[in-house]
């Protein structure tokens, strides 16, 4: 019998303890899952870690029953129980919040929130029952939104919330947490860590995934590591380190953050003055972008996603027109011109979207390696390519950049994002570049790779590369950067040095308030 005790806030059945045992799923040629051991219980953060591919994504598809196990079983309050689908994890009390949000722009969040359930008026809908509902459980967990509102019309953070509550409205119990910080400035991230303690003191079991460790050892009592499928150790956060953790999920000890250089910086390489452009919409998203890049410099782009990043990027590389200003690389304007042009005056381009935009997908690892100059000796000669240089370029890149591939004729969609990233690294960074656009390098990338992406970036700046590096990663920006633009709207909001440089300014600044303290 169900007794009050037995119920959170927010009426919904408590779930004391899920356990799972011995979970083993296959794909072919690969052992995702290794029976694995994981658990949580009410009122606890359980935080699960690894690389890129160590399972983590498997084994919480298989929680809220978006993939069936081969073997194992998963218990709820110490009873087995069968999970097929996303709605028997609904159903049981299991809730996902997932990177990239599952709403629907247009339409109100009351609507959202109310999107797939059954009415309490049969065929009339009971949308002022539903905001009514929604307004009980943002003043219980201090998620203030407005119920009439459209989607498109809400910041990152407060779409967040809107997910938040569509789970809590369902009944979750248990929430599985995907990389819920990724997109968020800092105030939004505390603000977000008082919602998820006040959920923790009512009860709620929380399965927590993030690459940041910091907010890992912050938030959770514990943290599994998961690496090559396998559980490779629980562990409680009191007492853990960031050092610590990083190689359990590595399996080896990891460098220390190379050291930055003295700051030496020359000439201007990058002059952006006054820069208006739109998006695929038609619609602003650039607002007169004005700065500059010397030489010898890393300059840090931050912002939350959506603001500007990805166009500016592209009409720096002549991907996308400019409708207003110019961009001089090297003293001289290349506004307008094509991206061969201005690949050929020495700028490199590390593009957001890696296999959209950084490579051809079915073509060879040794064909992407010299896609920029395929046609430019030594790789062709009177028309025919050489293939003779090509493999021995491609073979000596490969070894440089420690692309694990294996063969130089793999196709390149058949590689790991890491050694994609790394592939890409090895054409643009060979090329001696002048001015380095570098989008979102470690986006998706476990610690492994960014530390050696990290690591090539620095050397760049020691032989006197311009680079703007564009990251939603805090962390990142403040680590590389010798000066920090934000981005707001398409605005430049800030151009702060690094000294000076606070996550909380910049977080003000990425909000859009002018007059950081």
């Amino acid at each position: 019998m169900t007794t009050t005790d037995d119920l959170l806030p927010s009426g919904t059945r408590r779930i004391e303890c899920m356990e799972m045992r011995g979970i083993t799923k296959r794909f072919p040629g690969v052992l995702a899952n290794d029976r694995i051991d994981f658990d949580v219980c009410s009122g606890e953060v359980h935080a699960l870690l690894g690389e890129n591919g160590a399972g983590k994504s498997t084994l919480m598809k298989i929680l809220y029953g978006l993939q069936p196990p081969d073997e194992g079983e998963i218990c709820l309050n110490g009873e087995v129980v069968a999970i097929h689908s996303p709605a028997d994890a609904i159903r049981l009390g299991i809730g996902m919040i997932h990177q990239h949000f599952m709403l629907v722009p247009t339409l109100t969040v009351t609507e959202n929130v109310a999107l797939g359930l059954k009415s309490s008026r049969g065929v009339r809908t009971d949308l002022d029952r539903v905001a009514a509902r929604i307004h009980e459980l943002a003043a219980l967990y201090g998620l203030q939104v407005d119920t009439d509102a459209y989607v498109w019309q809400l910041s990152v953070g407060q779409q967040q919330r809107v997910e938040i509550i569509k789970a809590l409205y369902r009944g979750a119990a248990l929430l599985i947490l995907d990389e819920p910080t990724a997109v968020l400035t800092p105030q939004e991230v505390d603000e977000f860590f008082v919602t998820l303690q006040q959920m923790k003191r009512d009860g709620h079991a929380l399965i927590f995934i993030s690459h940041k460790l910091h907010e890992v050892l912050q938030l959770s009592e514990r943290v599994t590591v998961l690496r090559d499928g396998r559980a490779i150790g629980t562990q409680s956060t009191k007492g853990a380190t960031k050092q610590g953790l990083a190689e359990m999920m590595v399996g080896r000890p990891l460098a220390a953050q190379p050291k930055k250089a003295a700051l030496e910086t020359h000439e201007i390489r990058l002059k952006v003055q006054d820069v208006h452009a739109q998006n695929d919409q038609e619609r602003p998203a650039l607002r007169g972008v004005t700065f500059d890049v010397r030489g010898g410099e890393i300059v840090g782009l931050a912002g939350v996603s959506g603001n500007g990043q990805r166009e500016l990027a592209e009409v720096v590389a002549g991907l996308r027109p400019v409708t207003q200003g110019e961009i001089a690389l090297g003293g001289r304007t290349v506004t307008g011109q094509s991206p061969r042009s201005i690949m050929a005056l020495g700028l490199s381009y590390i593009p957001e979207e890696r296999m959209r935009d950084g490579m051809i997908r079915d073509f060879t690892v040794a064909e992407n390696v010299i896609l920029r100059e395929f046609d430019q000796p030594p790789y062709a000669r009177a028309g025919f390519l050489n293939r003779g240089s090509i493999r021995q370029t491609s073979r000596r890149l490969v070894s440089e950049f420690n692309v694990k591939t294996p063969s130089l004729e793999t196709p390149a969609k058949s590689l790991s994002g890491g050694n994609i990233q790394k592939l890409i690294l090895a054409r643009e960074l060979s090329r001696k570049p002048q001015v380095i656009i570098a989008a979102q390098p470690t986006r998706g990338l476990d610690i492994g790779a960014t530390e050696y992406v990290h690591a090539r970036l620095l050397e760049q700046r020691q032989t006197g590369a311009a680079t703007l590096l564009i990251s939603e990663d805090l962390d990142e920006v403040l680590a590389l950067s010798d000066r920090i633009l934000v981005i707001f709207e398409g605005r430049i909001m800030g151009d702060v040095p690094r000294a000076e440089a606070t996550p909380e300014k910049l977080g003000l600044l990425m909000a859009g308030v002018e007059q950081a303290a």
